[in-house]
């Protein structure tokens, strides 16, 4: 196939490109910017912005299949700008597969859609969408979701995935906020309990996507269905953060702090942030608490059954590749 992959310079967006191209797809990138790393792949590249219609269907003419990865990402902002990106940016998508007479998109989407401040263990795709959502990301990542899966039709297959916490060598943004917050003396794990969470290795939630669009067709068993991506592992998060922290050198965090003072925390933050108009993110978040106070795990069986998904970096293996990777960047720093 002849495939676009939307936000094909990211983190996610990079390794489909890469995963599809190793499995013999001609694949185009839609981003903002070029990107060389994409030109080493062989990779076809078209610059633009998500939310420009005319962009996203010039981008799009003359191909099979859209992988939609294309978002903005950030646990703070205003609604407007993730509406603008992640709600108009979908429905430009899904024009161009009208326009342009595309029979196949897989959007990535994110468990975040049903994260309700709550435990929540071993759940599966039939669990409702929050009320209220965490924040304006969950909101418009919901949104775009729903107009996915209610455009599947005898023209159009689609098929929803929600990767849960994308980690790796080369990630640019979670791992390094983790690991930037132990540098600076900043991290705090939050509440009495450790609890368990899901998360998925690059490779890995790469490879769910190419799956699920060489699965996908009109009529097929995933069109018109949202699946859970996670490495299957789920492990508590102060172990986790602390795993990640040795791969980056630093040593393992045990100070905390109580739940109800990182809440108040986190609103009072919110209040004052949101009063001032400040764009930057404050330094808590009432959805990093909750990420970090209550467990978050899914039954990924309907991904095994309906995609042959089946991790093939485990958590250990990711972890040496992280670890190989991140001495590699220290040693280069020194030297």
């Amino acid at each position: 196939m002849k495939v676009l992959v939307t936000g094909g310079g990211g983190f996610l967006g990079h390794a489909i490109c890469k995963q599809l191209a190793a499995a013999g797809h001609a694949v185009r990138a839609f981003s903002r910017s070029r990107h060389p790393a994409l030109d080493e792949l062989k990779v076809e590249q078209r610059s633009g912005d998500i939310a420009s219609m005319d962009l996203v269907i010039d981008a799009s003419r003359g191909v099979d299949a859209i992988v939609h990865c294309a978002a903005k990402v950030a646990p703070w902002g205003a609604l407007e700008d993730f509406y603008e990106t992640n709600v108009r940016g979908t429905d430009n998508v899904l024009a161009a597969c009208e326009l342009n007479e595309i029979g196949r998109l897989v959007f990535t989407s994110s468990p975040s859609v049903v994260q309700n401040g709550t435990d929540q263990e071993g759940i599966t795709e039939s669990a409702p969408y929050a009320r209220p959502f965490m924040n304006a990301y969950a909101q418009t990542k919901a949104l775009a979701e729903q107009r996915v899966l209610a455009a599947n039709s005898p023209q159009l297959a689609t098929v929803v995935l929600r990767p849960q916490i994308v980690w790796g060598p080369d990630d640019p943004v979670f791992l390094p906020a983790i690991l930037a917050r132990a540098r600076a003396g900043r991290l705090r794990f939050i509440g009495k309990t450790p609890k368990k969470i899901d998360t998925v290795y690059i490779d890995n939630a790469a490879e769910a996507h190419v799956l699920a669009l060489e699965k996908l067709s009109v009529g097929s068993a995933i069109a018109g269905k949202k699946y859970f991506i996670s490495q299957g592992e789920p492990v508590f998060n102060e172990d986790l953060i602390n795993r990640w922290l040795n791969a980056g050198g630093f040593p393992p965090e045990t100070r905390r702090i109580p739940l109800g003072l990182a809440r108040f925390l986190a609103r009072a933050f919110e209040s004052v942030y949101g009063a001032l108009r400040i764009q930057k993110a404050p330094p808590l978040t009432r959805f990093a608490v909750d990420r970090m106070s209550t467990a978050l795990w899914f039954d990924i069986s309907a991904a095994r059954r309906d995609l042959g998904y089946a991790p093939r970096v485990s958590l250990a293996e990711g972890m040496a590749r992280l670890t190989q990777h991140l001495t590699r960047e220290r040693l280069h720093r020194r030297g």
